[in-house]
Parts: C-alpha cells; structure tokens; sequence
C-alpha cells in the first residue's frame, strides 16, 4: 500500500527534517484494534504518527478531498483511498455517522484508527475540548484508546503555512484507557462526555498545553469573524 510506501521512501527524509523523539510505543499494541486519539496543531501531524507508529494506522480525511473531478480528482481519491485515509462529511449528523461505522469495521478487523479529539487544528496552540466521537467508537467496540501527544509541530508549520520548517518534534503515546463494551442503546451523553473529558485530560497532562473548554471549531469561526470586522474598519479608516 502506498501508506508503507510514504513510510519508508519518505519517512528517512521526513524524519531529518522533523527530528522526531518518541516515547512510549510500548502501550501500543502489537495486534487488536485499538484507537489513536491525538492532539491537532498541523498538517504535518497526519504525518508524524506514522512515522513513529510501528503499526499502520487508518484516518480519517475530508470528504472534499474524494470529490474532486477529472484526472487530477481520479488521482487525489486514489491516492488517499490507498494511503489508509477514508472520508468523512464534517456537516454532522447521518453523513458523518457513515465515517463513524466505517471506523468500528476497521477496530472490529483488528487495525488501529487514529483521530484527532479537537475535530481540527488548533487555531493557537492550546488545547480545545474534545469531540464524543472517540468515546463512542471506544464503548460500542471495546477498543482501548491511547492518548498521544503531538508537540513542537505549530512551530513548523504555522497555520497557513504549506511547507513545514526544519526542527525538533516529539510524539508521546500514553498508556491505554481501557474500555468496556456498552450496547449502543444503553450509551448516555453523559457516558460519552465523560470518557471524552478524560480522553482530552490524558493527551493535556502528555503534551502539556493549556485546556480551553470550548470547541476549536466555534473559537475559529469567533476569530474570523473578529478578523472580518478589523478588516471594514481598516478599509473604513484608508
């Protein structure tokens, strides 16, 4: 697959620029599903996770990213589709609970998920509250979920920014949050909120980065819409 072809063509180049230092890859599993459940600061984060993971791990990507049309389309979907990556509708609702059933198939088979708790990148570098997606997966799978801890990649690739800066990184792998199956119809709210609570408590204590209880999706529509109103004013003010 082209995920292990990245990996080991790309991965000794990736690896002298990103200078990764990884902790903890013992409380990850050598067979069984079990979830990834990381931080979000870059793009390149989608990167380094399996440049330091010994096990192929499926992602999610954007829908738009399997829509395009023509060659160039043809080419983009292709090349996802074989680098583990499967798509998701971000709208909410049915559509993005279709990503959701095609994860619990690929913990059932025995392979690992990983996902980024936040929904996005971190519009500052702090830590934002986290999506149930991931304590849903966990409880109607029994999966384990390992928190890992992404630091130093903002400081290489700035929002904005398409090519990542030489420095140092460091991808830490919690130990495992062990979790008892629950059927689907008997899986509360308030399960969830609090397996996910705990989930973004692990992956804070790992990277260290200050905890906003609020989504990053809202804090980022907040800021462009702040940014919206500086701009009339300044085009008000010329």
């Amino acid at each position: 697959m082209l995920y292990w072809f990245f990996v080991k063509t790309l991965g000794p180049l990736a690896r002298r620029r990103f200078q990764p230092e990884v902790e903890g890859l013992q409380n990850i599993p050598r067979k069984g599903g079990a979830i990834i459940a990381a931080n979000h600061l870059a793009v390149i984060d989608d990167g380094l996770l399996p440049l330091t993971c010994p096990r192929m791990i499926h992602f999610m990507g954007k829908a738009e990213y399997f829509e395009g049309k023509g060659v160039k389309g043809a080419l983009k979907k292709w090349f996802f589709t074989n680098a583990g990556v499967f798509p998701v509708d971000r709208s909410g609702g049915s559509k993005s609970l279709g990503a959701l059933e095609h994860a619990r198939e690929i913990l059932d088979e025995g392979h690992l998920f990983g996902i980024h708790v936040e929904g996005t990148r971190s519009p500052d570098g702090r830590l934002y509250k986290g999506h149930t997606g991931v304590a849903r997966l966990a409880l109607e799978t029994g999966a384990p979920i390992i928190p890992a801890a992404l630091i130093g990649t903002r400081e290489l690739q700035q929002p904005g920014t398409v090519i990542p800066g030489k420095g140092r990184t460091k991808v830490i792998y919690g130990k495992p949050i062990e979790v008892k199956v629950v059927p689907s119809d008997q899986v509360t709210r308030e399960m969830l909120r609090e397996l996910t609570d705990r989930v973004v408590k692990a992956i804070q204590q790992l990277s260290g980065q200050e905890y906003v209880p609020e989504y990053a999706q809202v804090v980022k529509e907040q800021m462009k819409q702040e940014q919206a109103i500086v701009d009339v004013n300044d085009q008000k003010a010329a």
